[in-house]
């Protein structure tokens, strides 16, 4: 396993959306919700420029400084773990003071592990409408966002926590099938397939009666389920 810089992210996601960036890049399913929402590279893109910016000219961090995250994997997730990297900002899942946090609903009772500048919330709704009702103290993630440029600048020198490595095979153009529940890893979920050039069908809540109909559907090529 190499560790990759935020830098070589940010290169590996740039060259994905290259390739072409109106293909889906990452479709997200949630089989309890019947959710369905799809991401082509410029799409996703958009999402992860807004975020990158958001934390640089919003809450002023940059090279060095770090993040936490309490996300599980979802296409929101993606966006913030992205832009991250864009930024510079270090990604780190072990609780303790970071200069900038992100958590769901569910998870901001944890932020007392997790001293933090800014707070960010997140719904994880399907159409990433606002929160009904912001926690005390944080942000509403998909309404802050929404008030920076989606094109960002900077070049990223920073490092991440995550390592990269394709354990999966995977070839360019592949369409790959993952369930979200067996490989929670974003090494796995998302910058693996990134790295590979491939496109991702990301499942949470996975119903497997529904899955030989998914893999059709969604002309996948490779099942991580």
């Amino acid at each position: 396993m190499v560790e990759e810089s935020a830098g070589d992210i940010a290169r590996m996601f740039a060259a994905a959306i290259r390739r072409d960036p109106t293909r889906p890049l990452l479709t997200w399913y949630d089989d309890a919700t019947g959710e369905r929402t799809e991401l082509s590279g410029a799409t996703l893109d958009n999402w992860v420029e807004k975020t990158a910016n958001l934390l640089v000219d919003g809450a002023g961090l940059g090279d060095g400084d770090r993040a936490g995250v309490l996300l599980p994997p979802h296409w929101q997730t993606a966006a913030v773990l992205l832009g991250c990297w864009a930024a510079g900002v270090e990604v780190t899942t072990a609780p303790g003071p970071v200069d900038v946090l992100f958590a769901t609903e569910a998870r901001v009772a944890e932020a007392g592990d997790w001293p933090a500048g800014d707070r960010y919330a997140l719904s994880l709704h399907p159409l990433a409408l606002p929160m009904r009702e912001v926690p005390t103290g944080w942000q509403d993630y998909t309404v802050a966002v929404r008030a920076y440029g989606d094109v960002f600048g900077a070049y990223p020198r920073g490092s991440s926590d995550w390592k990269t490595a394709d354990p999966f095979g995977l070839q360019p153009g592949d369409r790959v099938l993952i369930d979200a529940a067996r490989h929670p890893e974003p090494a796995d979920w998302l910058l693996a397939p990134l790295a590979a050039g491939a496109s991702i069908v990301l499942c949470g809540n996975l119903d497997r009666a529904k899955l030989a109909g998914r893999i059709a559907s969604e002309q996948v090529t490779r099942d991580l389920s």
